[in-house]
């Protein structure tokens, strides 16, 4: 199969969209102590709850790796899966803040 060639502004296009999900990444980051403390999360298991990320990582990124590596149609390999990956990470941005302003009962 013959695989076109990236221009410039399109590798350009390609890793501005990644700048936008790192900075999405980083407003999470800064801000993910305080929430999941403010939800009851205990504090000496915060340490924890960092860790999920990098565990995932592990775990999924060489899985969706090979899924593309396969993958091949008219959005091209990456595509579909950059698509799915920067949708899922703006809702559980979007529901990190729901949480944090949703009521909470008092003790």
């Amino acid at each position: 199969m013959n695989h076109p060639k990236l221009s410039f502004w399109q590798i350009w296009n390609l890793s501005f969209g990644f700048l936008g999900v790192q900075i999405g990444f980083a407003l999470q980051n800064a801000n993910l102590s305080r929430v999941l403390s403010d939800l009851g999360a205990d504090l000496y298991s915060l340490s924890y709850m960092w860790l999920l990320a990098p565990i995932m990582g592990i775990i999924i990124q060489p899985l969706v790796g090979a899924s593309s590596d396969k993958t091949w149609n008219r959005f091209g390999r990456r595509g579909p899966y950059i698509l799915g990956g920067a949708i899922t990470a703006a809702v559980a941005m979007l529901l990190i803040c729901l949480l944090y302003t949703s009521p909470r009962p008092r003790d």
